[in-house]
């Protein structure tokens, strides 16, 4: 189990804030977790013209070490392999549903090897601010999930979509259930991505974004990538 204590802060629809500790019992990212079947086969079929090998079934749930989930401001990789992708992050704070957001990072090069492997490798930063998940179910497909990286001195749109074309997290979960899965307190799940806007892109400041255009909010959260050397 892990020991990294990481500290929250959840706000309510009604804007009541309250500080939160977890402690992080379990890490699960939801791979393939688009809603348009079509889509998703799309994308598998590309991976493999890479040496990704295909997934065993759709969503996939990788489970990875949680003390791989950090708040902090940055974080160290191993070479320039690794890129970022914004996914919504569920949060299990002593037994209610909390959101926020969080890149998934993942080696490229590795990922053709191994795709657990690939994510175990990175870290996994996530904001440390967080939204009741009660508060957004009436409107979860207008949430819009974004991320942007810092290239040629300024800021540039990496992802931007909004959260329809990705499974809800009651389905998510209830197929998590079905495998085996128990997400209890402490758990942490990054629930998919949207596409990227071009191709991958080693960054060394990346910032995430989930807006919600109902209530009239963002989460917000920016960090760096320090690219160790690798020795020759």
């Amino acid at each position: 189990m892990s020991t990294n204590s990481l500290e929250f802060q959840c706000t309510a629809a009604s804007g009541e804030a309250i500080s939160l500790s977890v402690e992080p019992a379990a890490l699960v990212i939801a791979g393939w977790a688009g809603r348009d079947s079509a889509a998703v086969e799309a994308h598998i079929r590309e991976l493999e013209e890479i040496g990704v090998a295909r997934p065993r079934r759709t969503p996939m749930f990788y489970r990875l070490a949680p003390s791989l989930v950090t708040v902090d401001g940055s974080m160290d990789v191993v070479g320039r392999e690794a890129t970022g992708e914004a996914e919504v992050v569920l949060v299990n704070v002593n037994g209610e549903l909390c959101v926020g957001i969080g890149s998934d990072h993942t080696d490229r090069k590795l990922e053709a090897v191994g795709v657990t492997l690939s994510k175990q490798i990175c870290g996994k930063p996530v904001g440390p601010a967080l939204w009741r998940l009660d508060d957004l179910r009436g409107h979860w497909d207008q949430l819009v999930l974004r991320s942007l990286v810092w290239r040629d001195g300024e800021w540039q749109l990496y992802q931007d979509g909004t959260l329809a074309g990705l499974m809800s997290p009651e389905t998510l979960l209830e197929q998590y259930a079905q495998e085996g899965g128990s997400f209890g307190p402490g758990a942490v799940m990054f629930c998919g991505t949207v596409p990227i806007i071009g191709e991958f892109y080693f960054a060394e400041k990346m910032a995430l974004e989930l807006t919600d255009p109902v209530l009239g909010r963002t989460l917000r959260h920016e960090f760096g990538v320090n690219g160790l050397q690798i020795a020759d």
